[in-house]
Order: C-alpha cells, then structure tokens, then sequence
C-alpha cells in the first residue's frame, strides 16, 4: 500500500487523513509554547517522510528525532561545545538526511 498524504487513519478523534493531520498540527501551533520553526520543520520532515512511504508512525518518530538533533546541536553550540563549522556541518547533514 502506497502512503500518500491522502491516506485515511484513525486519529483519536476519529477517522481523518494525514494531510488534515498536518493542518491541524500547523493550526495548533498557534495555541501552544512550541515555537513555529520547530512546528514547521517538524511537519515538514513528516510530510516528507510520509511522502517517501513510512509509515505515519515512523514518520512521526523521524520527524521527532530531527527536531531533537537539531536543538541538542544549537545547544550544544549555544553552551561553547561546538564550533560554528561543526553546526553548520550538522545542520547540513540533518537536512540532506531528512529534509532533501
């Protein structure tokens, strides 16, 4: 079966497709303390994990795990622990992994 954007689950509030999924979540951002980035670039690596076939699960689970790569190396950058080259390097590595 071929995932698409389109495909329709059950969500806790009852049968929704994942296109509307990623609405909502880009509607929520509005109501919550995450900041829009990280919404965006969250619903984007999901939107493209789902578009290369994962399952929505998986694709949520990559989507977190980019998220948390991305903020541990700002930290770690933000702390001194890092170069400004090593985050660019890692930045770049995250995006060609996830995101292209």
């Amino acid at each position: 079966m071929k995932i698409t954007l389109d495909i329709r689950f059950n969500g806790s509030l009852g049968p929704i497709t994942l296109r509307e999924a990623v609405q909502q979540l880009r509607a929520h951002d509005l109501a919550c303390t995450v900041g829009v980035d990280a919404v965006e670039q969250k619903v984007t690596v999901f939107s493209k994990c789902v578009e290369r076939w994962f399952t929505p699960l998986r694709s949520e689970i990559m989507a977190a795990y980019y998220v948390a790569e991305r903020d541990a190396t700002t930290e770690a950058f933000d702390r001194g622990l890092i170069t400004q080259a090593e985050l660019e390097t890692k930045q770049a590595a995250l995006a060609r992994q996830f995101l292209i």
